[in-house]
């Protein structure tokens, strides 16, 4: 599945089990603006059989959230031979890493995304870079939330903009309520983790009506 130009997305981030996928992404209805992560737990708890069972589930644009630190050429092959259409490097990897990355990827027609957790100045890294991802993810962590001065660095994005046409995610506890900011800000995707009613971290609740959820999300996508 091919991006289309000034579309916006939203990415629903699986971050459980097998079960819960097999429970909650029937409920999410086929839409082009709608991706689907395999998140790293998820991938972690469940392997490469976790990823192939997304995609057999969901025939639109699925993401490996890998987060390549090293081997990137092998793991990507690992991720796209498992149904993958997206994988994750993270930026702070060295520059090598990175370059090897967004290679494999274009190879294999699958989409580069770099995550930015953790580096301060995202447009640096790119720019020693061969070439640009077709994804930059700016990402404030999970361990972060609790962390009220750290916020989502916005400023990044106009940054990024400046200099290359990549595709700009956001990630870092996104609530629906919040996905109107996020495109207000300048992100073309905005990620959403699936969480549990236990979990101290703030996303959509595995308990959610997902048919109604995913209409409201979608409203805020726009078209």
């Amino acid at each position: 599945m091919s991006l289309k130009p000034g579309l916006r997305y939203v990415q629903i981030a699986f971050n459980g089990s097998i079960r819960q996928v097999r429970r909650i992404l029937p409920q999410i209805r086929y839409d082009p603006r709608i991706i689907i992560e395999a998140g790293t737990p998820f991938i972690k708890r469940e392997g490469m059989a976790g990823v192939r069972l997304i995609r057999r589930m969901w025939r639109g644009i699925v993401v490996a959230d890998l987060k390549i630190t090293d081997g990137a050429r092998d793991e990507v092959i690992f991720a796209a031979n498992a149904g993958a259409s997206a994988v994750t490097v993270m930026g702070s990897s060295p520059i090598e890493t990175l370059n090897i990355f967004c290679e494999t990827c274009a190879r294999l027609n699958i989409y580069s995304q770099i995550d930015m957790l953790g580096v301060i100045n995202p447009l640096r890294t790119i720019m020693q870079m061969k070439a640009p991802p077709d994804f930059i993810v700016i990402h404030k962590g999970r361990d972060e939330e609790s962390n009220t001065k750290n916020i989502i660095r916005y400023r990044d994005i106009t940054k990024i903009r400046s200099k290359f046409e990549s595709k700009v995610s956001v990630a870092g506890g996104l609530i629906l309520d919040r996905v109107r900011s996020a495109y207000f800000n300048g992100a073309d995707v905005a990620i959403l983790n699936i969480v549990s009613s236990s979990d101290s971290n703030e996303g959509l609740l595995d308990s959610s009506n997902f048919k109604q959820l995913m209409a409201m999300i979608l409203s805020e996508v726009g078209n």
